[in-house]
C-alpha cells in the first residue's frame, strides 16, 4: 500500500520484495542462541499490514539471570575489560565492517518491525551505527585519568574503570541507532552488557549479536534477551548483580525503572525519556527554511522520536503565511509502504501506537482546537495515520501537553521573545528545543533561556557522534553519544600514597 492525501504522489504497489528471510529469532547468551527457558515466544508484526513477521523467543526472569551470569563472567574473568584498549578497537571495527556488509538487510528488518523507511535505513541507519562503532573505537585506547596536585605530602591519581555489567534497555523507534548508542561506548569503556531491544522491534538486534560473534566479541560480552518490559526489563531492572541500567523510552517507565534500581542494589541509571520539544520560528526566518524545518521536526519517522518538534511556535508577523506554506507541504507528504522510495512517511509502530495517537487527535478535535489538516487513518490495511495539524490550540490541551509520539503537530502563535521563552518552557519535560531565526542576539538569548538538553539552530535533528544529547526535567538524566556517553560507563577511582622525602609536592 502507498497512499496520500490532497496533492501527494503514491502507488497502490505493495513492495514485498525487500522483505528479507528472519534468520535468528532465539535469545543470545554466552555466544549462543538458545530457546527460552519456558519455550515461549512471542509474535512480532509488521506495521505495513498487521501481519505476523516472525515468532521470537519471549525470555523472562530465569533467561536474564542466564544472561547476567554470562556477563559478569565475562566481566569479572574474561579477556574484555583487561584487553588494551586498542584491541577492543580492533574488534569493534571489524563490528562496524560486518554492519557495512550488511546494510540492506538490516534495513529491512527495522521497516518490517518498526515501519522506518527502507532507504533511510539504507543511508542513514545503518551507515550510522557503523560509524558510531568506529568513533567509541577510537576512544577505547584514550581512556585514562590524571594525576593530582595534592595540598600536601602524598602523590595522587585518578584510575577510570569500567563500571561492570550494564542492562541496556532500548525503545522501539530507532532499533538500529539506539542499540549503538547504548552498546559501543560501554563496549569501548570495557564493560560487559545485557541488551533487551523492545518487544515490538527485536529482529535487528538478534542479528546484531551474530554479527558481535563473528567480529570477534568475546562470548558474554554481548547478550540479547528479547521479550516483554514487565518481566524481562523488570527482571534487569530489579537484579542484583547488574551494576548500571541505560534506559531509554517513557517517563512512565523510567519512574519504574529508577524505583526498581533504587530498590534492588542502588545501581547506576542513565534515562532518556519522553519530550515536548518546542520550535521557535521568529519574524526574520526564511518562510521555506522554517516550514521545511517545522514540517521534518514532526513528521520525520512519523513523528515516533523522543524529541518530535510538536510544539511549533511562530511570531505573529509570518504566522498567516507560514500556515498556508506548511498546510500546503503537509498535504502533499507521501504516506505509504516504507519500502517505496517515493514514500516519506511509513506506518506507526503497532496497533496500539496507531490507536494511541488517533485517540489524542480526537482529543485534540473535543478540547475546542482546528484541525488544518489530516487527523484520520490512511487506507483499511496497516497503521498509517495522516500528517496532522491542529491550530487555536492551548497550553493546557492534552495534545499540547502529552507526548504523543506520532505525526501530530501543535502550531501557535506569539508576539514577542520573551513570550516565547515562557511557553517553550512551560513543560513537565526538556529534552531538544529548535530555533530558526536570522538575529544572532536572538539566538543566543532564546538557546540559554531554554531548559533542554539540545538546542538546533536554523537546523533540526542535527545529531552527531561527537555531540551529546540528553534531557532536563521530566526528560531524563545521563547522556548518550559524545564522550559523555563512554564516561557515564566508567567509575573514578582516586589511588593515594605518601611521598616521603620529596624535594616537592
Amino acid at each position: 500500500m502507498a497512499e496520500n492525501q490532497g496533492n501527494a504522489n503514491g502507488s497502490q504497489k505493495i513492495y514485498d520484495e525487500h522483505v528479507p528471510e528472519i534468520k535468528f529469532t532465539k535469545l543470545f547468551i554466552n555466544g549462543e542462541f538458545v530457546d527460552s527457558i519456558k519455550g515461549r515466544t512471542f509474535e512480532t508484526i509488521d506495521p505495513r499490514n498487521g501481519r505476523v513477521s516472525a515468532r521470537v523467543a519471549e525470555g523472562d526472569k530465569e533467561d536474564v539471570d542466564l544472561a547476567v551470569q554470562a556477563a559478569r563472567q565475562a566481566f569479572d574473568h574474561g579477556p574484555w575489560p583487561r584487553m588494551p584498549g586498542y584491541q577492543r578497537a580492533r574488534i569493534m571495527s571489524k563490528f562496524a565492517d560486518l554492519i557495512e556488509e550488511n546494510i540492506d538487510e538490516l534495513a529491512a528488518l527495522d521497516t518490517i518491525d518498526a515501519g522506518k523507511l527502507f532507504g533511510m535505513g539504507k543511508t542513514m541507519d545503518i551507515p550510522h551505527a557503523a560509524t558510531c562503532l568506529r568513533f567509541y573505537a577510537g576512544a577505547a585506547d584514550k581512556i585514562h585519568g590524571e594525576v593530582l596536585k595534592m595540598s600536601r605530602e602524598l602523590h595522587g591519581y585518578t584510575l577510570m574503570e569500567p563500571i561492570g555489567v550494564v542492562g541496556h534497555i532500548i525503545p522501539w523507534n530507532f532499533p538500529t541507532s539506539m542499540f549503538f548508542m547504548k552498546v559501543a561506548p560501554a563496549m569501548a569503556a570495557g564493560c560487559t552488557m545485557i541488551v533487551k531491544p523492545a518487544e515490538q522491534t527485536p529482529l535487528s538486534a538478534l542479528f546484531y549479536a551474530d554479527l558481535a560473534k563473528k567480529a570477534g566479541v568475546p562470548d558474554g560480552v554481548i547478550n540479547v534477551v528479547t521479550g516483554f518490559g514487565s518481566t524481562a526489563g523488570a527482571a534487569i531492572t530489579n537484579h542484583m548483580d547488574i551494576d548500571m541500567v541505560s534506559f531509554t523510552g517513557s517517563t512512565e517507565v523510567g519512574r519504574i525503572v529508577m524505583q526498581a534500581a533504587a530498590t534492588s542494589n542502588l545501581k547506576q541509571v542513565s534515562l532518556e525519556l519522553g519530550g515536548k520539544s518546542p520550535l521557535m520560528i521568529f519574524d526574520d526566518a526564511d518562510l521555506d527554511t522554517a516550514t521545511d524545518l517545522a514540517l521534518i521536526g514532526i513528521l520525520y519517522n512519523k513523528g515516533e522520536i523522543c524529541v518530535a518538534g510538536s510544539r511549533v511556535y511562530v511570531q505573529e508577523g509570518i504566522y498567516e503565511e507560514f500556515k498556508k506554506k506548511l498546510v500546503a507541504k503537509a498535504k502533499a507528504w507521501p504516506v505509504g509502504d516504507p519500502f517505496d522510495p517515493k514514500v516519506q512517511q511509513g506506518p506507526q509502530v503497532d496497533k496500539q501506537q496507531f490507536e494511541k495517537i488517533l485517540s489524542y487527535i480526537e482529543h485534540g478535535k473535543r478540547e475546542g482546537g482546528t484541525l488544518l489538516t489530516g487527523g484520520e487513518r490512511l487506507g483499511t490495511e496497516g497503521y498509517y495515520i495522516q500528517p496532522t495539524i491542529f491550530t487555536n490550540v492551548k497550553e493546557d490541551n492534552v495534545i499540547v501537553k502529552d507526548e504523543i509520539f506520532g505525526p501530530v503537530m501543535s502550531l501557535m502563535k506569539f508576539k514577542t521573545v520573551e513570550e516565547a521563552i515562557k511557553r517553550a518552557n512551560d513543560t513537565r519535560y526538556g529534552l531538544a528545543a529548535g530555533i530558526v531565526t536570522k538575529n544572532i542576539d536572538v539566538a543566543n538569548t532564546v538557546s540559554r533561556s531554554i531548559r533542554a538538553g539540545i538546542i538546533w539552530i536554523n537546523c533540526y535533528f542535527a545529531f552527531d557522534n561527537d555531540c551529546p544529547y540528553g534531557g532536563y526535567k521530566m526528560s531524563g538524566f545521563g547522556r548518550d553519544l559524545g564522550l559523555d556517553a563512554l564516561h557515564k560507563y566508567l567509575h573514578v577511582k582516586s589511588v593515594v600514597t605518601p611521598l616521603y622525602n620529596s624535594p616537592w609536592l
